[in-house]
């Protein structure tokens, strides 16, 4: 496909200002050791008191800095680790020469903490039944930034906080939150891309009902077929669900 794998870089330079420890959190000795301390809902409310920027974007999103609890406690319970489940399956399936290439614990990392800037979108948008306007779409689409906000002070490293801030661009440069043209798909952040989506489309929202594998299969090969998926991650994906869709590869 043409897919460049170098994995130098994934996105615009960044700063390394402003990643140290901010509002320390309580946590107990478990917790200490896993990422999911940087769900807890006392974590997200030290980050919204701290980090400035996200009263920021809330106020051009005329939203309130309300935290959707309900919204927390389902992303724990289901999509955070189903989407770093799909995501080790990816990764267990590529190739050994490909698989080189992968900082696991950053994609694994970044595939649990995802979605965490959802908290912080107005549920009637968020569980809105039917198609967004254009309107609640830029809302919605503030949720990778708002996510990159709330963790960029919590110690994890650059790497994985870049790929929650870009989860949902790609190769192409028509994802958002908006890039430059230097801007860098890698094979990290197209398997993190690919497990969030078919985690989504997979899993029953309050909007709609799970959609059978291979029909969640047919749409992600759709990116392959635009030059936003490697095929090899694709195949992996296919491999990690166990269906038959050589006809279509």
């Amino acid at each position: 496909m043409g897919i460049d794998l170098k994995v130098s870089r994934i996105s615009v330079n960044m700063p390394l200002s402003g990643l140290g420890f901010k509002g320390k959190v309580q946590t107990d000795r478990f917790e200490s050791t896993s990422v999911s301390r940087f769900t807890s809902e006392n974590y997200i409310r030290s980050s919204i008191e701290t980090n400035p920027k996200i009263k920021l974007i809330l106020k051009e999103m005329h939203a309130p800095a309300k935290l959707n609890i309900k919204e927390l406690q389902e992303l724990n319970e289901g999509h955070a680790k189903d989407t770093q489940n799909v995501a080790a399956g990816i990764i267990s399936n590529l190739p050994k020469g490909l698989r080189v290439h992968v900082d696991t614990k950053a994609v694994k990392d970044a595939a649990y903490l995802h979605d965490i800037g959802k908290v912080l979108i107005p549920a009637e948008v968020l569980n809105k039944k039917g198609s967004l306007s254009e309107a609640e779409k830029e809302i919605m689409h503030r949720h990778s930034e708002l996510g990159y906000e709330i963790l960029k002070n919590s110690g994890l490293d650059l790497k994985t906080l870049r790929l929650i801030k870009y989860h949902h661009q790609n190769p192409s440069h028509t994802g958002y939150p908006s890039v430059p043209s230097d801007f860098f798909a890698d094979i990290n952040l197209q398997i993190l891309s690919a497990a969030d989506k078919y985690s989504a489309l997979t899993e029953p929202r309050v909007y709609k009902a799970p959609m059978d594998k291979n029909k969640a299969l047919a749409l992600i090969y759709r990116d392959v077929q635009k030059g936003n998926l490697h095929p090899f991650v694709f195949k992996a994906l296919k491999d990690y669900a166990g269906q038959n869709v050589c006809s279509i590869i």
